[in-house]
């Protein structure tokens, strides 16, 4: 379950109720929880313990999806897709998967944005893109000239500045989802001590320590 407070309809305030509405009906998602993509839902009753936080991430959905953007929404959603992949963020990632199907990419095409390197499926801007997002997600935004070089010669300033922010607000969804354990990023840490076979320690490089003698 998630770490933090989910919050039932009968405390939710009128702005938050008007949200559960849209996405639960009439149920109370905490005790009646799934959406129609099938997410538990609890992404939005965990927010809503902050509703003016809540809005400002539904406002940032708006922002993106409004058609008053430039952005064509496959490179949108490729960024978005590859973010979440990065990042590590199960719900991030199925969530965009399922908006790129939605965008009519190919399937082939979807599987490949986890090895997009070594796939020739993309485009060579679509390339520059998914390099570009490993650069916000896995290096804090360091940018080599020649991505930035790619970029410039495909889009424009305008293009250019939506795919950052919304590929790096999708970074900031990603890391505060497995933070707080919402959605599919509710899972066991896999990086734990495996037990040995035995009780005693006995030190690996023992015997390498034993050859230098």
């Amino acid at each position: 379950m998630p770490r933090l407070r989910e919050v039932p309809k009968a405390e939710a305030d009128e702005y938050t109720r008007g949200v559960y509405r849209l996405l639960f009906g009439e149920r109370d998602p905490v005790a009646e929880p799934g959406t129609a993509t099938g997410t538990p839902g609890n992404w939005w009753t965990v927010f809503a313990n902050s509703p003016e936080c809540l809005k400002h991430c539904v406002d940032g959905f708006a922002f993106y999806r409004s058609k008053k953007r430039k952005l064509d929404p496959v490179l949108r959603e490729l960024g978005q897709t590859r973010a979440g992949y990065a990042r590590g963020s199960q719900f991030v990632f199925s969530q965009h998967c399922k908006s790129l199907r939605q965008l009519d990419v190919a399937e082939e095409k979807i599987r490949a944005i986890a090895h997009w390197p070594v796939s020739d499926l993309f485009s060579p801007l679509e390339r520059a893109l998914l390099a570009y997002t490993d650069c916000l997600v896995l290096q804090g935004g360091r940018t080599p000239d020649a991505v930035f070089d790619v970029l410039k010669a495909h889009l424009s300033d305008l293009e250019i500045l939506e795919f950052t922010y919304i590929t790096a607000l999708y970074d900031m969804h990603a890391v505060m989802t497995k933070a707080l354990k919402c959605e599919f990023d509710d899972i066991e840490e896999r990086i734990v001590e495996v037990s040995g076979p035995h009780e005693s320690f006995v030190d690996p490089m023992a015997f390498a320590d034993r050859q230098k003698d």
